[in-house]
């Protein structure tokens, strides 16, 4: 059984800095970070696979201002977040994939689990 928990996030003014932090326990094959906010779907932010490598991915509004990475046991994913916008505002979700066959990174279907989620507010 796979868990996820995620803790780090608060509120910051536009153009600083955050650090999200996921505890995983269980086999993953991938994992990721997605964001949601009221009213809106699910939006995948960055993904890197488990056992390491090239294999990262980020959403095109992230990209030069997000890095995802994960500590050398595995046990922990982490996404720093530099130069956050408004926009960025959102609950921020973990979420581990078990199987890689086929389909976009970013499906949120393709995600068996998820952690609880940590709110991250960003203001002007």
């Amino acid at each position: 059984q796979v868990q996820l928990v995620e803790s780090g996030g608060g509120s910051v003014q536009a153009g600083g800095s955050l650090r999200l932090s996921c505890a995983v326990s269980g086999y993953t094959y991938r994992r990721a970070w997605f964001r949601q906010t009221p009213g809106t779907e699910r939006e995948g932010v960055a993904t890197i696979l488990t056992a390491g490598g090239n294999s990262v991915y980020y959403g095109d509004s992230v990209k030069g201002r997000f890095t995802i990475s994960q500590d050398n046991a595995k046990t922990m994913v982490f996404l720093q977040m530099n130069n956050l916008k408004p926009e960025d505002t959102g609950m921020y979700y973990c979420a581990a994939m078990l199987l890689g066959y086929g389909g976009r990174w970013d499906d949120v279907q393709r995600y068996a689990y998820w952690g609880q989620g940590t709110q991250v507010t960003v203001s002007s």
